[in-house]
């Protein structure tokens, strides 16, 4: 049997939680945040899986359905507890499956299953937080992570937000690899930065001064400390909801006319 690549997203994992209580290619466990217990979830490599399109970090049909199980086993544990547990998602995914056979069986749904997961824990009070520890990309991301109350990421090289790679926006685009780097450094949105992303007003926090792939022992109390601190901070938003991703100095700025737009939906769904 092939071995379990020890990727950012693994090695963080263990850094927490130390070893999953599940196998490739989700892993899921409790470990203490805080004065609490979190649970803690990565995707994982998994040579040996049945999809070969899928046998890297990536988000395809059985990561999917498995993120939803870890997720809403949590939400079932603590159905009854007063203060839900926290819920970790370590974002290290590089893309969706693409192939034939998961487009066939339907990966679309496997993602959006996730995602869902992650909303219902949000919204029925369990403080969800997503830490960037390596790429986050196109609807992996959107599967693990993009739902949290508060997401943290590591400002380190390696670790970015985008719709695609940069070769293959280059490709779409019809520029070179140069070309759209320059054009990032003027359009947020297109940087593969994660500095620039920050601008967008969707990061509460930007950790610097961590090496993301052989964190010390320091790092990580240092990292786990502001899990917690998110953790907290999203258990006190009364509104469960993502609006403040909108409030920030870094969001009025960049993304004013976002803001002005759903302003004015608002308005006009008011009245209808």
């Amino acid at each position: 049997m092939a071995q379990t690549q020890l990727t950012r997203g693994a090695q963080w994992f263990r850094a927490f939680a130390g070893e999953p209580a599940t196998k490739a290619p989700v892993w899921s466990a409790d470990a203490a945040l805080g004065n609490e217990t979190a649970r803690f979830i990565a995707v994982v490599p998994d040579p040996d899986g049945r999809f070969p399109r899928a046998t890297d970090n990536v988000v395809g049909l059985e990561q999917g359905w498995l993120l939803a199980r870890a997720v809403r086993d949590a939400m079932t544990q603590d159905h009854a507890a007063a203060n839900k547990r926290p819920i970790i998602a370590i974002v290290d995914v590089k893309s969706q499956a693409y192939g034939y056979r998961e487009e066939m069986l339907g990966v679309h749904l496997a993602c959006a299953a996730a995602v869902d997961a992650y909303a219902a824990a949000r919204d029925a009070g369990h403080p969800v937080v997503a830490l960037i520890v390596g790429p986050a990309m196109s609807g992996a991301f959107l599967a693990h992570g993009y739902q949290a109350n508060r997401i943290l990421a590591l400002d380190a090289p390696g670790t970015l937000v985008h719709a695609m790679g940069k070769d293959a926006a280059a490709r779409v685009t019809r520029r070179t690899v140069e070309e759209l780097d320059a054009l990032g450094e003027t359009i947020v949105p297109m940087s593969y930065s994660m500095a620039s992303f920050a601008k967008l007003g969707l990061l509460d926090s930007l950790i610097d001064g961590i090496d993301a792939d052989a964190p010390r022992s320091t790092d990580v109390d240092r990292v786990r400390g502001l899990l917690a601190d998110a953790a907290r901070d999203a258990r006190a938003d009364k509104s469960r909801g993502l609006s403040h991703r909108l409030e920030s100095e870094a969001a009025h700025k960049t993304r004013a006319a976002s803001i002005d737009v759903r302003r004015r939906l608002a308005q006009q769904w008011d009245a209808a």
